[in-house]
C-alpha cells in the first residue's frame, strides 16, 4: 500500500471498536408529536462501524460496550449478534425503575423541505458509567488486533467515557493496531458537560495514539478546538475548505497520518447531492460525486467510515479506499436504520461506476 499505515496483516479481529449501544425509535415521515407507531433499529456511531464491516465485508469484528441485562438489553443483544460482531460486555443489573439504562435515540426522518430531527434519552445512560480498568485489553487482544475504532459520540457521555477510549488507544497501539477516531461532533450532546472547550480538552487527550480521523472541517474545529473559517452549508461539495483545515490539524497533531469525511449538499431531507475525500499523508483523494435519494441519512457517515477502513485493510490505495467508502455510504442511505443491509458485490460495482438499472 502505498498510503503509510502499517496496519498488521492478521489478527483475531480485523477491527474492534468501542462506544455506546443505543436503539432509535424511527416513526418514519411522521414528526414524533403525531406518530402512532416507531420501528426500532440498533445503532451506535462506534459500533456501526464494527456492524457494517462485519455483516457486508464479512471481515472479523468485536464491540467493547455496556450492556444491561433487562428487554431492552436482550433487543439490543440480539441485533449485535445478527449483524456478526463479537461482543465484549459489562453488564449492568436494571433496578426496575430507573436503570442503568440503555440509551433512546428519537429521529423522524423528515420530508422535502421539512428537515430530519434528532432528540435523546441518555438518562442514567449505562455506557456513560463505563470507566477505565472496566475491561481487559491483554485478553481482548491477545490474538492480534488489526484496527481499533471510537469516536466523539461515546466521548461526550462522561468524564470516565473520555478516560477509557484514551486507554484502548493505548492499548490498541501497544499491540501495533492502527488506531481512528470518528469526532461525531454533537452540539446537543456536549452542551450539558461544558461545550466546545470541555469537547477540546477530551478529545485532544485521545487523539495523542489516533493515526486516523474521521470528520469534516466543522468537526475538526469544534472537536479539535482549530481555528478556521466559519463553514458554508452551500459549500459542501468543495473539497478545498476541507484541505485547508488539513495544513493546520496536523501541524497540531502531526502524529496523525489520515483524514477522511463525506461531503454533503442538502437540496431537500430526501435529495443530496454526496462526495467524500481523504487525505492520507500528504495525498489528497476525492470521490465522485452522486445525487442520492435518500430513504434514511441516519448512519450514512459510519457507513462511508466503514467501508474506507475496509479498503485500507484490503490493501486497497487511499482513492480506491475513499471510492468504497463513498459508495457504501451512498448505498447505506437508501435502506431504513443505522446499519448496513448492502452487500460488497453491490458496493465494489457501485464505486466502480454502477448504476441503479435493474438487475435480472
Amino acid at each position: 500500500m502505498g498510503d503509510g499505515l502499517r496496519i498488521p496483516a492478521v489478527g483475531t479481529f480485523d477491527l474492534v471498536s468501542l462506544g455506546a449501544l443505543v436503539h432509535r425509535l424511527d416513526p418514519g415521515i411522521i414528526p414524533f408529536r403525531k406518530a402512532a407507531e416507531c420501528r426500532i433499529h440498533v445503532s451506535g456511531g462506534e459500533f456501526n462501524v464494527a456492524a457494517n464491516l462485519a455483516d457486508c465485508f464479512q471481515m472479523k469484528t468485536a464491540v467493547v460496550t455496556a450492556m444491561v441485562d433487562y428487554p431492552i438489553g436482550e433487543l439490543i443483544a440480539e441485533r449485535v449478534k445478527a449483524m456478526g460482531v463479537k461482543p465484549f460486555y459489562k453488564r449492568f443489573a436494571h433496578d426496575g425503575v430507573n436503570g442503568p439504562n440503555m440509551a433512546t435515540v428519537y429521529s423522524d426522518r423528515g420530508f422535502g423541505v421539512r428537515p430530519p430531527v434528532v432528540f435523546y434519552n441518555r438518562s442514567n445512560e449505562a455506557a456513560a458509567l463505563l470507566r477505565p480498568g472496566d475491561f481487559d485489553w491483554t485478553s481482548i487482544f491477545a490474538g492480534g488486533v488489526r484496527w481499533f475504532h471510537s469516536g466523539g459520540i461515546f466521548a461526550s457521555l462522561s468524564e470516565t467515557a473520555g478516560f477509557l477510549i484514551a486507554e484502548g488507544m493505548e492499548a490498541a497501539k501497544s499491540k501495533g493496531a492502527v488506531t481512528s477516531f470518528d469526532l461525531n461532533f454533537r452540539e446537543k450532546l456536549w452542551s450539558i458537560r461544558g461545550g466546545r472547550k470541555k469537547a477540546v480538552e477530551v478529545v485532544s487527550r485521545i487523539v495523542e495514539n489516533v493515526d486516523v480521523l474521521i470528520g469534516n472541517e466543522e468537526d475538526l474545529q469544534k472537536g479539535l478546538g482549530i481555528e478556521g473559517p466559519e463553514v458554508d452549508a452551500r459549500a459542501g461539495l468543495d473539497p478545498a475548505s476541507f484541505f485547508a483545515m488539513i495544513e493546520k490539524v496536523v501541524a497540531k497533531h502531526p502524529h496523525i497520518q489520515a483524514v477522511a469525511t463525506t461531503l454533503r449538499e442538502v437540496q431537500s431531507s430526501s435529495r443530496h447531492n454526496w462526495g467524500a475525500v481523504a487525505w492520507v499523508n500528504g495525498r489528497k483523494c476525492v470521490s465522485p460525486v452522486c445525487a442520492l435519494d435518500v430513504f434514511d441519512r441516519v448512519g450514512g457517515g459510519d457507513g462511508f467510515a466503514s467501508g474506507f477502513i475496509y479498503g485500507l485493510l484490503t490493501g486497497a490505495t487511499p482513492e480506491e479506499a475513499v471510492r468504497l467508502g463513498w459508495a457504501h455510504g451512498a448505498l447505506l442511505t437508501t435502506f431504513p436504520g443505522d446499519t448496513t443491509m448492502a452487500t460488497a458485490e453491490q458496493v465494489r460495482a457501485f464505486a466502480q461506476g454502477g448504476t441503479a438499472r435493474i438487475q435480472r
